[in-house]
């Protein structure tokens, strides 16, 4: 929540019985205290599509101790937790809130200098390759079969685990829904510190790299759910800076920023196509972007708009709303870098109102020095959606109605065997791009693969070894909309030509169970020999490259005594969290508990028996 305190009114002032006061449901407070600012009455404030997918112990952190806190002042402690249960739709006891696991000892708390980060980040290496080398990992494919669980984290208070670890220091890092930021011992998950964001961190968690001999603490960069990017300090916990890059309410992080030569690069998404479902919201004003900082010192040097044109108002809805436009065109995604060529290169959403650009669903190569756009490919045109096109009235569903192809998966830069530098590229339509880096985004091959849908097609992430992409394919059940055969599994294709190599369909073994889908919604993780990735029925599987053979499985969707004596529970794999490789050991999160997902609450890590 942000600041309105104008808008509170004392319940003294009220008049209104205390006994009365006592029994008001949640719904009713939030409508007093809250709903003209979170409304729409304050620009800058959290819509209410945002608070509804937050943790109840972040909404009422932010109230007890907060940026809520003065605003908030009128509500007891009681009244305070009933409207955070309402707005996020969970009951919340206080041994919610707590991790069980134990503290670390000081040996298993000092900070490893000699252990620099495995990864540049989300995507592994610059290019967004999710390839783990047989000297990061410490396995490879022949050694899958010989992990088992040696222990597991229960995130309290969660229903959904969707931010990747890293590792550095001997600790892995890594967020979770109620907004705390965990660093846990990487051998035996105890915990080192915690640091409490303003709302759920759901992308993963990048870690300077540092010199040698250096002693000076590195920092950790991410960000949350309401829009702000921190930096903390990898050896205490302690902030820093924070911002917020963009002052747009409905402005949230999913992916994972970028780090390069000093300049951290953000992608800026937004959940402004849900607020549209509200016929009396001016639709649309988010433009997507990449927002730059210095990433030591935390200044905005600037942002890399998708959209070069600022929305105005185009007309009006049938209620007599202000349309605007253009807008939308959000990056989900990590940006691939290509420092040699000065650009950094994004996939788009659609937009959220019309008339629909020709930047929505579009590959984009955004200058790292200035951020203008130095070329677009867009691959689905005329794409303009919001979920006013998913009520019955549709007031403020475009008149293009669709298709909703975002590119939520991260985009590859690659060379081929034959030195040819290709920029890969999948959709949630189910097809797979490679385009030429020198050519103005030229497209080389293009194949259709799976059915897609408003979850994918390619959803998350795709994973390369050589001339070998591997692609999960997700083909949710999205309904009528998109029609035909679904194909869930992993494909691997060969990025010099786009032939198929070979195709793995999950079978559906979910028998009836609510929110199982056989589809592979999130990022997929490579090392030598084998492609691992979770699906929507909550089964790891680990493909051979040359065959696609499933030689190796993990079932997650079931309850687990986690460190601590919690119990935790897996379910469906989604987000952009894909397995994560260190020293011969493979950590991954279980749960995904929104968009029609098993939920889980878990964070597994194997190890050699």
């Amino acid at each position: 929540m942000v600041g309105c305190a104008s808008a509170f009114v004392s319940m003294a002032a009220l008049g209104a019985d205390a006994g009365v006061e006592a029994e008001r449901d949640g719904a009713a407070l939030y409508g007093q205290y809250c709903e003209s600012c979170h409304g729409g009455g304050v620009a800058k404030a959290p819509q209410l599509s945002l608070l509804e997918i937050m943790a109840p112990s972040s909404i009422l952190r932010a109230m007890q101790g907060g940026v809520m806190q003065t605003q908030a002042a009128n509500m007891n402690a009681a009244e305070q937790q009933r409207v955070a249960e309402y707005l996020s739709g969970q009951s919340l006891t206080e041994e919610h809130m707590q991790a069980s696991a134990p503290a670390c000892s000081a040996e298993r708390a000092a900070f490893d200098y000699s252990a620099r980060p495995d990864t540049r980040g989300w995507g592994v290496n610059a290019g967004n390759a999710r390839m783990f080398d047989e000297a990061t990992a410490g396995m490879t494919a022949d050694d899958l079969g010989e992990l088992e669980l040696k222990w597991s984290f229960a995130f309290p208070g969660a229903v959904r685990a969707r931010s990747q670890p890293a590792i550095a220091g001997g600790a892995l890092y890594v967020g979770s829904q109620d907004g705390t930021v965990y660093a846990l011992d990487r051998e035996t998950g105890c915990i080192r510190w915690q640091f409490s964001t303003v709302a759920e961190v759901r992308n993963g968690i990048v870690v300077a790299d540092w010199q040698s001999g250096s002693t000076e603490a590195p920092l950790l960069y991410f960000g949350d759910l309401v829009g702000n990017v921190y930096a903390i300090n990898a050896v205490t916990g302690a902030l820093a800076w924070r911002d917020r890059p963009d002052d747009h309410p409905s402005l949230t992080l999913t992916a994972s920023p970028a780090l390069h030569e000093g300049k951290l690069y953000v992608p800026l998404s937004s959940l402004e196509v849900t607020a549209a479902a509200d016929p009396e919201y001016a639709c649309c004003t988010f433009r997507g972007g990449v927002a730059v900082y210095d990433a030591q010192s935390g200044d905005k040097l600037g942002i890399s708009y998708t959209i070069a044109e600022a929305p105005r108002v185009v007309g009006k809805n049938a209620v007599g709303t202000d349309r605007i436009a253009p807008s939308g065109s959000p990056v989900w995604n990590t940006p691939s870098l290509d420092p040699a060529r000065g650009v950094m290169y994004v996939g788009t959403g659609e937009n959220y109102s019309s008339p629909a650009n020709d930047t929505s669903d579009a590959i984009l190569a955004l200058s790292l020095e200035d951020g203008s756009i130095v070329w677009s490919q867009q691959m689905t045109a005329g794409d303009a959606w919001n979920m006013g096109c998913e009520t019955e009235d549709r007031i403020n569903c475009p008149p293009e109605d669709g298709p909703d192809y975002d590119f939520g998966a991260a985009t590859i830069l690659a060379t081929t065997s034959e030195g040819r530098d290709v920029v890969l590229a999948g959709q949630k339509s189910g097809e797979v791009f490679a385009l030429d880096p020198d050519k103005g985004g030229e497209i080389i091959w293009r194949k259709k693969l799976g059915r897609g849908g408003i979850q994918g097609g390619v959803h998350f992430g795709m994973a390369l070894d050589g001339d070998v992409l591997y692609v999960p394919m997700s083909d949710f059940d999205g309904g009528a909309r998109w029609p035909g055969e679904a194909l869930p599994g992993m494909y691997a294709v060969d990025i010099r030509s786009g032939e198929v190599l070979w195709f793995t369909k999950t079978e559906d073994q979910c028998e009836g169970r609510e929110f199982c889908q056989p589809g592979l919604s999130a990022a997929a993780s490579a090392i030598e020999g084998a492609v691992v990735g979770g699906a929507m029925d909550g089964v790891l599987r680990a493909y051979s490259r040359d065959t696609g053979e499933v030689f190796w499985q993990f079932d997650s969707a079931r309850e687990f005594s986690a460190l601590g004596g919690a119990t935790a529970r897996g379910g469906s794999f989604g987000g952009a969290s894909g397995p994560v490789f260190s020293n011969g050991m493979m950590f991954v999160n279980s749960g995904y508990g929104i968009y029609f997902h098993m939920p889980g609450n878990v964070l597994l890590a194997f190890g050699p028996r």
